[in-house]
């Protein structure tokens, strides 16, 4: 027990200031594991190099001790996850309401802008950059 507890307190001091894992890391692992999986019936070098490509970046970013760069890096591939999460739970929403709402697009801006459908012709302002405009309804 007293030799576990060692090599414990050995790692802790080890990855003390390093990154450590992360989202984009967990993806990494998880994508290179798919791609051996995948590989199993191609049987593609290739696809060999990626998995192991992705395993040693994802080992890089972990022992890193840049860690403002680790967590530019973890922003931007969540703010890249989050937007192809998010349009297919939009596109469903606005199918199931597009019998009482009208979607439609600032001409400025392009921002989705939503109203009740019905009343005819309208004023609209752009809540995001203040254009207004008028929009048959």
């Amino acid at each position: 027990m007293y030799f576990w507890y060692r090599v414990q307190m050995w790692f802790r001091q080890f990855m003390q200031g390093r990154y450590g894992a992360d989202a984009l890391t967990r993806a990494q692992l998880w994508t290179g594991l798919a791609l051996y999986v995948v590989n199993l019936f191609l049987r593609s070098n290739i696809l060999v190099f990626l998995a192991l490509a992705l395993y040693l970046w994802a080992i890089f970013r972990i022992f890193s001790r840049n860690r403002v760069a680790r967590a530019k890096e973890n922003q931007r591939f969540l703010e890249l996850w989050y937007s192809l999460k998010q349009k297919p739970g939009q596109y469903k929403l606005r199918f199931q309401n597009r019998k009482e709402y009208k979607y439609f697009h600032c001409p400025k801006c392009h921002t989705v802008l939503r109203s009740r459908r019905g009343g005819g012709q309208r004023a609209f302002t752009c809540p995001k950059c203040g254009h207004t405009f008028e929009k048959k309804l």
